[in-house]
């Protein structure tokens, strides 16, 4: 009886272990598939913004070359002749003017009234100098004077 008893249950278990054998393996099947379902994922939203990321350069790439060709289509609107010689020689006079009025009275203008400000305060000269002509106003007078020589290139090389 002891015997029947035994080989009962060690017959029900040997039956047993290849299922629970099968349902492990399944399980780990699912894992494994949801890791790889989660990799696609990441894959696919990694694509995704690499093409968006493309797009958007392609998009800026459109629109920066639009705006230089719109910018040279301004530049050769406002040099065209009109045929009336003072209407010409005033349209062409109005930068310069505007340059020179900036550039020779309004800007040293400030600046010296901030040196003669800031040493009249306290601050030493040199370093009233330092701060009225600082990294700002180099930006601007080398941006100034680019602007006036490649403009001036510029025209040498469309006009040949």
């Amino acid at each position: 009886m002891l015997e029947t008893l035994l080989g009962t249950l060690f017959g029900g278990a040997f039956r047993l272990i290849p299922e629970v054998l099968r349902w492990m393996d399944r399980k780990d099947e699912r894992a494994h598939e949801l890791s790889m379902f989660d990799k696609q994922l990441e894959a696919d939203k990694l694509k995704g913004d690499q093409a968006l990321a493309q797009i958007n350069a392609q998009t800026e790439a459109t629109i920066g070359a639009a705006e230089i060709q719109a910018i040279i289509e301004a530049t050769k609107a406002q040099s065209a002749s009109t045929g009336i010689r003072w209407i010409d020689g005033l349209n062409s006079l109005i930068r310069p003017l505007l340059a020179l009025q900036w550039l020779i009275f309004l800007w040293p203008a400030a600046i010296i009234a901030g040196f003669w400000l800031a040493v009249h305060t306290g601050t030493a000269p040199l370093d009233a100098l330092r701060a009225a002509f600082g990294v700002d106003e180099k930006t601007m007078a080398a941006s100034v004077a680019s602007f006036w020589l490649v403009d001036r290139s510029l025209r040498k090389m469309f006009n040949q």
